[in-house]
C-alpha cells in the first residue's frame, strides 16, 4: 500500500500532536498521588456525588472563572441531581464567605481561599446555573486580587482532583 503525500502529511501532524501532548503532560509524582487520594477521601465526606462518576471543569476568565461539575454519564440523573443540589448550596455559602467545604477538602491554606473568604461584600460575585449534565458556579470580580485568587483556587483544585478535573477554555466567556 502506497501512501499519498496528503496521507503522509496527516500522519506527521498526528505524530507531532501526540509528541507535544506527551511533553506537555506532567507525570504524577508519588506525593501528588497521595495528595489526590487524600483529597478524594475528604471530598467523599463533603460532596454528596461520586468523584469517579463526575468531572470538575475549570475555565479561567478575565473576570474570574467558571467551575462546572458534570456527570460523566448525563443519563445518571441521581448524580446530576446531587451535583445541582450541592453546587446550589455552595453558591449560597460562598456568598456568605463560608468556604469551609473546600477548606476541609483541600486545606485551610488552599491558595486563593483566604482572599475569597475575606472579600468585601459585593466584590466577588458567585452565580449558580443548572446545566444539562450538572451545574456550574461563575465567579466574577473587578478586583485583580480576587480574580487572581479565583485562578489560584482553580489551579489547586485542578491539581488536587487529578484525573477527575480538567481545565477548560471558554473564549465566549472572556
Amino acid at each position: 500500500m502506497r501512501l499519498s503525500n496528503e496521507d503522509i502529511k496527516l500522519l506527521c501532524c498526528a505524530a507531532l500532536v501526540i509528541l507535544v501532548m506527551g511533553l506537555l503532560s506532567r507525570p504524577v509524582s508519588a506525593a501528588d498521588d497521595i495528595r489526590q487520594k487524600q483529597v478524594a477521601e475528604r471530598g467523599a465526606k463533603v460532596m454528596p456525588f461520586s468523584l469517579a462518576q463526575t468531572q470538575h471543569q475549570f475555565s479561567k476568565t478575565e473576570t474570574g472563572g467558571i467551575q462546572r461539575v458534570i456527570a460523566r454519564d448525563d443519563l445518571n440523573l441521581e448524580q446530576v441531581w446531587l451535583i445541582r443540589q450541592h453546587l446550589e448550596q455552595l453558591a449560597e455559602r460562598f456568598k456568605q464567605g463560608d468556604f469551609s467545604g473546600p477548606a476541609s477538602i483541600h486545606g485551610a491554606d488552599m491558595p486563593g481561599l483566604a482572599d475569597m473568604r475575606n472579600a468585601e461584600p459585593g466584590h466577588l460575585h458567585i452565580d449558580y446555573s443548572a446545566e444539562a449534565a450538572g451545574a456550574s458556579l461563575t465567579f466574577s470580580s473587578r478586583d485583580p486580587q480576587l480574580i487572581k485568587a479565583v485562578h489560584d483556587w482553580f489551579d489547586t483544585q485542578l491539581h488536587d482532583h487529578g484525573h477527575d478535573a480538567m481545565e477548560m477554555h471558554c473564549p465566549h466567556h472572556q
